[in-house]
């Protein structure tokens, strides 16, 4: 009987071990949402969310963020089937390059497109010469967007693509597929769960952009003042408006990892 209560204390308190970091770091992430979710709810909540500013902010988000996902599902589709499928020289340097946005500061990012595509950037006169200023419009939010959520895209495209069954291409080759045929008929219906979940994602790290942009492409109100620029601002001028387009920001977040949840259980 003895034996028995020191085994089962002994599972009891091993099993601890895991629950209490696990608790700790989950409290980390959960306290300071609810706060910020109940600390939103005022009287003046529905006026800041549904404000002029809080629909300009959000409609330009959505069109922005959109944009980028369609570009990066444009170009990115492409690159990751040939980092996943072909071998070719340099592929680590290239992966390496993809991912490197996803690492470095944001900060970073920013100021490493404006001196690129800058008045006087290393390819602003070539630019201007076309009449092209990209610094401050809408086109600098989208680029900003791309540069930064383009690499998760591909990250899970290129997974998708990598754990299809070689047999299956090869199967392909053998009844005389070319590789349009495969990539169409074969690898992209095969990889779809893969790439609408990147692209998801995408569209989510889009949406939340604000270090990259607010250093390319400023905070014009209804020009490149997306939600993150939007609180920003309402934090320095009114706590209300801050907080109530914090709350609908992150609406719209779990909303879209909810659905990329989804998606992967049935894929799982």
């Amino acid at each position: 009987m003895q034996k028995f209560f020191h085994r089962l204390l002994n599972h009891s308190s091993s099993k601890w071990i895991f629950i209490l970091p696990a608790a700790f770091l989950l409290a980390l992430f959960a306290l300071p949402l609810a706060a910020l979710i109940l600390r939103s709810f005022s009287n003046d909540f529905l006026i800041h969310a549904f404000s002029e500013q809080a629909f300009h902010a959000l409609q330009l988000s959505l069109v922005t963020s959109s944009i980028t996902t369609g570009i990066t599902a444009i170009f990115g589709t492409p690159l990751a089937y040939m980092l996943a499928r072909w071998r070719f020289k340099h592929k680590s340097w290239i992966e390496i390059l993809i991912d490197l946005p996803i690492v470095l500061p944001p900060s970073v990012a920013g100021l490493a497109l404006l001196i690129a595509f800058g008045r006087q950037g290393l390819f602003g006169p070539a630019l201007g010469i076309f009449g092209i200023s990209l610094p401050f419009t809408t086109a600098a939010v989208v680029i900003a967007q791309t540069f930064v959520a383009a690499p998760l895209f591909i990250r899970s495209a290129r997974i998708g693509f990598t754990e299809i069954d070689m047999q299956l291409e090869e199967a392909a080759h053998v009844e005389g597929a070319n590789q349009w045929q495969l990539f169409t008929e074969v690898m992209f219906p095969l990889a779809g769960r893969a790439l609408v979940s990147g692209a998801i994602i995408t569209w989510t790290r889009a949406l939340g952009e604000f270090g990259a942009t607010i250093l390319f492409a400023g905070n014009l109100e209804g020009v490149t003042q997306t939600m993150p620029m939007a609180i920003y601002l309402g934090f320095e001028r009114s706590l209300g408006t801050a907080l109530a387009l914090s709350v609908v920001l992150v609406t719209v977040s779990v909303v879209l990892l909810l659905i990329t949840r989804k998606l992967e259980n049935r894929e799982g």
